[in-house]
């Protein structure tokens, strides 16, 4: 195993993969040229700049994992005043180096602004606005300030703690637990008070009554407290609350299942951004050796050993290869803004990534794995847990037909507070006990009919559990193949791209000694270009059926959902 430090043509990232890909620019150039010595000369100082850098960082380098602890005055800090700030620096895939976000008129809190002791983790100014009603009514507020590099680890914790998806279903969650504890309470009796304040005007008729004649008034008030228990015997009550614990669980499954789903995307969508920045290199440098064949043939024109087809031809070459270069730009954009949505960050930041490395082997045979997905799946649990909820929608169904009986307890207090007949006050109480029958003999067959229903249902479950059990096992049998044939890609592109730099170098000796021709220093230099870009695609295949093989078995090692505050 071989590890290198790569410069990219504009942008130096350190690069591990476990093989070597080399910058093919100054590779197998027999000629002097400028050009390829000034960027051996700048990869040179880039690997050593790099190398110091990591040789004084501390073991924990990435300044946004979120078990990181502050680090120390980086040597960024030399030259800087007593008390003054260092300015963390963010570069594009360019290399143009962006301001930092805090300094762009972002509001951050105090604790994130930077320090000598380095940015508290996770930095503030990656987490969403508080108010999500919020929308932007000016350009300054959507313009992208600066550009934060992740580690695929760290962008799976952004995912985590910034998705609304992922919210969304512990909101659910919550939800459903407030439904369980709601059917619960059925299990305690109920206690209501109730009073009334009455006023009475009774008329008399007829003649003069014994009070003297005329009408009568008396005001009254009473009260009552009443409490009430159903004794479950038609089984409702039982069947709401496994029905509401099983909605539960559902919740669960489902807050599972969207995490992994995010977890799965937010890889896909980080190894696109490598992709698209690789892309870019590997025409960047392609593009160079173009400008500088076309340097070449345009010198062997002006003193006669060349010809202006030669110069065409290289001229057509240049042109294609920017176009190329253009596109893989775009590219990149679309990419970067598309990891940026999926991580939820304020739209002023753009985030890119490191570099690009094998993510790692997968220990498991394919028997072992397809066990272990039948074992580890939210999916199919989640069809169990709807067949037993169904079964308690039958029962709940059924129990509209079925006797209810029920205790009841009441105390009663009325009071006399005044009579236009000049009667005293009075106070007077009561109390009772009772029990309540009640049962529904006729529904026209509706009560069945729903629980019928609900069969249908039961069985449904069940074949969507089969449905689901097959598709489970073809999704880890695609990602295993996938990843054994990527696994093997690599090994192959690899020698590829040392067969094609062995080649660009012969065929440019041959074309200078004048026994070749410039078709075959084009034809080398364009192999090279897919033999690199083939070995780039080779290794991110192999992540991404990685990334699938580890959520079509799900629940390994995976961190704990951050806690976010609901």
């Amino acid at each position: 195993m071989m590890s290198t430090l790569f410069s990219y043509r504009r942008c130096l990232i350190p690069l591990s993969l476990g093989i070597t890909l080399s910058g093919w620019s100054a590779a197998g150039l027999a000629a002097p040229n400028p050009l390829v010595e000034a960027l051996a000369e700048a990869d040179d100082a880039a690997g050593a700049a790099i190398a110091q850098v990591e040789a004084e960082t501390p073991d924990n380098p990435d300044p946004l994992r979120l078990d990181a602890q502050p680090t120390p005055a980086s040597p960024a800090r030399e030259g800087l005043e007593p008390g003054e700030e260092a300015v963390p620096l963010s570069i594009d895939g360019d290399g143009e180096v962006l301001p930092d976000p805090s300094q762009s008129g972002l509001p951050l809190p105090q604790s994130d602004r930077p320090t000598d002791e380095g940015f508290e983790v996770p930095p503030e100014y990656l987490t969403p606005e508080a108010n999500p009603l919020l929308v932007p009514t000016r350009p300054e507020e959507v313009e992208i300030v600066g550009t934060q590099p992740l580690s695929l680890e760290t962008a799976i914790e952004l995912a985590y703690r910034n998705s609304e998806q992922l919210r969304i279903a512990l909101l659910q969650l919550e939800r459903s637990q407030s439904g369980l504890r709601a059917e619960r309470a059925s299990l305690y009796p109920t206690v209501d008070l109730s009073g009334s304040l009455q006023t009475t005007n009774q008329s008399s008729s007829g003649g003069e009554s014994q009070f003297g004649g005329g009408d009568i008034t008396t005001t009254t008030a009473s009260s009552t407290l009443r409490t009430d228990y159903d004794l479950g015997l038609s089984g409702e009550r039982s069947a709401r609350i496994s029905a509401a614990e099983r909605q539960v669980r559902l919740s669960e499954l489902q807050v599972e299942q969207t995490r992994e789903d995010l977890r799965l995307n937010t890889i896909t969508d980080y190894y696109a951004v490598q992709e698209a920045i690789e892309q870019i290199r590997i025409n960047q440098a392609f593009l160079d050796e173009a400008e500088r064949n076309l340097r070449d043939s345009q010198l062997r024109e002006e003193v006669g050993v060349g010809t202006r087809f030669d110069v065409l031809r290289a001229e057509v070459q240049v042109a294609n290869a920017r176009q190329t270069l253009t596109q893989a730009a775009s590219q990149r954009q679309i990419a970067q803004r598309q990891l940026s949505r999926r991580l939820n960050v304020p739209p002023a930041i753009e985030l890119t990534s490191l570099a690009v490395n094998i993510a790692g082997a997968w220990p498991l045979s394919l028997e072992e794995s397809i066990v272990l997905a039948f074992q580890n799946r939210a999916e199919l649990e989640q069809f169990l847990v709807e067949r037993e909820f169904n079964d308690a929608q039958r029962r709940i169904s059924l129990a509209a037909v079925r006797p209810r009986l029920g205790v009841f307890g009441q105390y009663g207090l009325q009071s006399l507070l005044s009579s236009s007949t000049g009667a005293s006050s009075s106070l007077g109480d009561g109390f009772s006990l009772g029990a309540q029958l009640s049962w529904r003999l006729f529904d026209a067959g509706a009560a069945r009919a729903r629980a019928t229903q609900n069969e249908l249902d039961i069985q449904t479950d069940e074949f969507e559990f089969e449905s689901t059990r097959n598709d489970i096992r073809v999704q880890v049998e695609e990602s295993y193949y996938t990843l054994v044939a990527n696994q093997a890609n690599i090994d192959t592109a690899s020698v590829a791209v040392n067969q094609a730099e062995e080649a660009l170098e012969l065929a440019t000796l041959r074309f200078n000694a004048g026994v070749g021709t410039q078709l075959d220093v084009l034809t080398a230099t364009r192999e090279l270009a897919e033999a690199e870009g083939n070995l780039v695609t080779a290794v991110l295949d192999y992540n991404r059926a990685l990334a699938r093989l580890e959520r079509a078995v799900s629940n390994l090692a995976s961190p704990a959902i951050p806690d976010v505050g609901l």
